[in-house]
Parts: structure tokens; C-alpha cells; sequence
């Protein structure tokens, strides 16, 4: 990946080991399921697509039931969750006849399962968000924003330093480059408040969310983060990676495990504002699921099922709404325009 003793910027470094062509981590596996390296909300209980089904159709019916909608999801994983949500709107005929269904992916192998997953689906794939359609669009966002690759910097004695990786005695180590102020300010696209003396963002990440909001502010609709992350302004080193459904060091496994970081959504809420979407909620997985009717979907599912099968499915819900496992460690945001005023969920 690199020559003795190069410095590349964590960012880089990542950008590699995830998404290079011929050997990224996102585009020669599929990460997703048991037997990969971490499992999903899509894939812990069909329940979770269905509440995104019912959450989507009611914000359609809000914003004027459109005649045309698209509804985009950005990063398809394995194609479960467009899955249940496409077999869920199936019920609701004039939503059908409405959407258009998009999935946003760059990765060839997870969309080659996407469509054998959805081949009897209509469905359109891209991995230009400037090709789809001037419609009112939905972006869903789940566990999207997390793997963009992230840039650290650090400030010591008034001097401001960016994270690297250098390749040294046959190993990946991290070292550090001194960096103008202004020009951590021009990456961040804001002022560096006095007190900061850490930073972790994702420009890539940040110029999406750009590209999002842009969308939505001129020909309406909304965007639903669904990923883990954290409220509060402060930073943190708060990058991970995962193989086999256990932490380990990226370092070490280049190309072969997934790198994440948690969602800082102060910044995310900041700069959704400021791309004049102003109409902003954020709460846990837990409050979200339990108000979209999580609960009373597992009484339904579960009245005439065997004992083992009713656990079995209690188990997932708990899994997915429990505070000590995903339920508030997983956040839920909705950015739209303060005309729609749309509070399902939240």
C-alpha cells in the first residue's frame, strides 16, 4: 500500500483499504451477516424495514402525496432493507405507483447482490446523486455516513498537527504532520472554536451530506440518518474497526476489516442548517422504532407463532431498541424544510 517510509493522512489511508478497485474492503466482499464482520438493523429483524416503510409512506402523504417520488437509499449493504421496504409498500398501492426506487452504491460486488437479491424489483442503481431525477426525494441513510473516511488533527502548544500513517519496517504506524490553522478551517469549511483541541471529520462525508441537502432544498423531500454516534460538541478519537464481529487493529489488517467512526451529529446538525434545511430531529434508535410501533409489530408477527419462534423474534426487537446494545448507541436524524413539519417518530 505504501513505499518505505511515505506519509499518507488517515483519510487516504482509509479511502485505500475500503474502497480501492481492485482490492477495497467494501468492493471485493460482502461484510454484512453473520457470516461476515458485523451485522445490520435490516438484517437483526425484517420489523426495522417495515417501520421505514410506514415512516416513509406517512412523509409522502405529508409533503402532498406527490405524484412522483423518489425514494433513494444511500449505500444498499446486502439490498435487505429496499428489499422489506419494496415487499412492504406492496400493500399501499398509490405509494407503489408513486415511488421510484434508487439505490446509491459504488461498491460492484454489493450491487451484484443487490440485484440478484431484487431482480423482480424495480429498482435503479447509480452512484451519481446529480442523475437522479428532479422529483421530491427521500434519502435513507443507514449506517451510510460512518465508513467515509475520516481526518484527524490534534492541537498541541498553539500548533495544530494532522494524523498520518507511514509505512515503516514492514508495518503501518501512525505519526503526525504539522498543518496550518487556516487550512484545517478551509477542510472543516468553519472557524475552529479556541477551546477545540481535537478534530475528526470526513470532508468526503461532509461534501455528501452537501450534495444531499442540496437535492432536498430544491425539489423538496427529506433525509433520515440512521447510525451510531454521538450528540455532544466535543470530539473524540472515535475511529474502529471491525473483523469477525470483534474489534481489532486496522493497522494490522489493511483491506481486510471494516473502519468506522461515530456520527458527530452537533457538526452534522450544524452544517444541515447551514444548507438551509431547518427542520432538524434527532432522537435514539430505541424512541424512534418504539414510536413507529415496533412493539405492537411484534405482538402481531408473534400471536400465533410456537413458543422458540416468539423469543426468537422478542429477541431481535430487544436487540435492536435495548439500551445496552443498539438502542442508544444508534441515532435517528431528519433534515427537511420547517415547511413540512413532519414528526413521526421523533
Amino acid at each position: 500500500m505504501l513505499k518505505d517510509n511515505t506519509k499518507v493522512p488517515l483519510d487516504k489511508f482509509i479511502e485505500k483499504s475500503l474502497f480501492d478497485k481492485s482490492k477495497g474492503y467494501y468492493m471485493v466482499k460482502n461484510p454484512i451477516g453473520h457470516k461476515g464482520d458485523f451485522i445490520t438493523s435490516p438484517n437483526v429483524s425484517v420489523m426495522f424495514s417495515e417501520m421505514i416503510a410506514i415512516w416513509l409512506i406517512s412523509f409522502w402523504k405529508k409533503i402532498g402525496s406527490p405524484k412522483k417520488i423518489n425514494i433513494v437509499e444511500l449505500g444498499g449493504g446486502n439490498g435487505e432493507m429496499m428489499f422489506q421496504i419494496i415487499k412492504t409498500i406492496k400493500k399501499f398501492e398509490k405509494f407503489e405507483q408513486s415511488a421510484k426506487f434508487i439505490i446509491l452504491d459504488k461498491s460492484p460486488f454489493l450491487k451484484n447482490i443487490q440485484k440478484i437479491k431484487m431482480k423482480n424489483m424495480n429498482i435503479v442503481w447509480t452512484e451519481n446523486i446529480k442523475k437522479i431525477s428532479k422529483h421530491p426525494t427521500i434519502f435513507l441513510a443507514n449506517e451510510f455516513f460512518d465508513v467515509f473516511p475520516i481526518k484527524q488533527f490534534t492541537k498541541k502548544k498553539n500548533l495544530w498537527f494532522e494524523k498520518h500513517i507511514i509505512y515503516k519496517d514492514k508495518t503501518f504506524k501512525f505519526c503526525e504532520k504539522k498543518i496550518m490553522k487556516q487550512n484545517v478551517e478551509k477542510l472543516l469549511g468553519e472557524k475552529i472554536a479556541k477551546n477545540q483541541k481535537f478534530l475528526e471529520f470526513s470532508k468526503s462525508g461532509l461534501q455528501m451530506l452537501d450534495a444531499v441537502s442540496k437535492k432536498i432544498k430544491n425539489q423538496n423531500g427529506g433525509l433520515l440518518i440512521i447510525d451510531y454516534g454521538y450528540k455532544e460538541k466535543k470530539m473524540f478519537d472515535s475511529i474502529q474497526s471491525i473483523k469477525n464481529h470483534k474489534k481489532t487493529n486496522f493497522l494490522e489488517n489493511p483491506y481486510n476489516c471494516d473502519i468506522t467512526h461515530l456520527i458527530n451529529f452537533h457538526l452534522f446538525r450544524k452544517k444541515l442548517k447551514k444548507n438551509k434545511l431547518d427542520f432538524i430531529k434527532l432522537t435514539s434508535q430505541r424512541e424512534f422504532l418504539i414510536k413507529m410501533g415496533i412493539k405492537e409489530r411484534a405482538e402481531i408477527i408473534s400471536k400465533n407463532l410456537p413458543f422458540s419462534s416468539k423469543v426468537d423474534v422478542y429477541l431481535r426487537v430487544k436487540r435492536l431498541i435495548d439500551n445496552n446494545q443498539m438502542g442508544s448507541l444508534f441515532k435517528v436524524l431528519l433534515a427537511t424544510k420547517k415547511i413540512n413539519n413532519f414528526s413521526l417518530g421523533f
